[in-house]
């Protein structure tokens, strides 16, 4: 799987409808859908849920719950449906995600986490993957983030994309918590070279493929998120700088391609 270079997962922007646009002006770029929690996937409507176009792929399901069996029938739910990697997600930080106890809360309980991988490794052959932030609330020390990774590390999981924020826990918006922790890349790149046979990928505030190159000259990836859904064709400079992709459809052309799928 090619993780150069990822769209993140978004709540209420990723859908099926923005991955087949995305799609169209990237070939290469991973892609995540918005968190779709296991409860959901259990009693709901599983074919509205986790149906996509082929298109759309490479294509990960990106996961929330505390559940090790719910996450591991979700994660073999998404290997029926066809999906090319599962995500746990340990990063969210909403009230409600929190009183359901998912998303960036989890960090606070790494062995549950451990059970949960490890039940979901064993429902299905697809890589299952972690999305966290650095740390959460007063407890932001790199200690206690390698410790973390770590722990998770053991259960046979390989690839670990870091956004490099803390979450601040019932107090700040999830739109405040993209945005009032401040950065620190640093604790990314002392990961990687702590953890050197794990795919170490960064997440938060990248704009731009200079930044991109800078980043991939200290970790395995980058994953960006509000930057393209702001501005989708900066994935056609993505395509051209980064996978030196030629064949790069023009806006007019992407928008010819749309219509019919609309």
């Amino acid at each position: 799987m090619n993780r150069k270079v990822s769209v993140a997962p978004m709540m209420d922007c990723t859908d099926r409808h923005e991955r087949f646009f995305l799609r169209l002006i990237s070939k290469n770029v991973l892609l995540y859908t918005e968190m779709i929690v296991s409860e959901a996937i259990s009693r709901g409507d599983k074919n509205k849920l986790l149906a996509f176009n082929i298109n759309e792929k490479p294509l990960a399901l990106q996961i929330g719950g505390s559940s090790p069996k719910l996450l591991a029938e979700a994660s073999k739910d998404g290997e029926d449906f066809g999906y090319d990697e599962i995500n746990l997600n340990l990063g969210c930080p909403s009230r409600k995600v929190e009183k359901n106890k998912f998303g960036a809360c989890l960090m606070k309980e790494p062995n549950l986490v451990a059970d949960c991988l490890s039940q979901m490794q064993l429902s299905c052959k697809l890589p299952i993957t972690i999305k966290t932030r650095i740390g959460y609330d007063n407890v932001e020390d790199y200690e206690n983030l390698f410790k973390f990774i770590e722990t998770l590390k053991n259960t046979g999981v390989k690839t670990f994309i870091i956004h490099a924020r803390k979450a601040i826990l019932g107090k700040f918006t999830p739109k405040q918590n993209l945005n009032i922790p401040p950065l620190k890349y640093d604790f990314v790149y002392k990961l990687k070279k702590d953890f050197p046979n794990e795919e170490i990928i960064i997440n938060g505030g990248i704009t731009s493929t200079e930044q991109i190159k800078e980043h991939l000259k200290n970790v395995d990836g980058v994953m960006m998120g509000r930057s393209i859904y702001h501005s989708p064709y900066l994935l056609a400079d993505i395509e051209k700088e980064i996978f030196k992709n030629k064949n790069v459809l023009s806006r007019h052309q992407v928008m010819e391609n749309l219509i019919p799928y609309v």
